[in-house]
């Protein structure tokens, strides 16, 4: 699970263009959206995208996404269960 957090981390920052932060920086329980990195709805839309083209999961419903794209944490739960 720490290998696919850490890996997350390094997409997340890659594929949002938030080079002003490392990996280390970001917080495996920290909320994504609002308070926490505050990325917005562009940004999940880059995240679903990731998480089909990266690891063949599907994110049809947006509430369901708001659960999984909460944190590193909640995303890496999610393929682990989903794989």
């Amino acid at each position: 699970m720490d290998e696919l957090i850490a890996k997350l981390k390094a997409q997340i920052i890659e594929e949002l263009s938030l080079e002003d932060l490392s990996p280390e920086e970001l917080e495996d329980d920290e909320p994504l959206f609002g308070e926490g990195l505050g990325l917005d709805s562009i940004d999940a839309l880059s995240l679903v995208v990731v998480l089909d083209r990266d690891y063949g999961i599907q994110i049809e419903d947006p509430e369901q996404g708001k659960d999984i794209l909460f944190s590193v944490k909640t995303i890496a739960e999610y393929i682990t269960k989903n794989k």
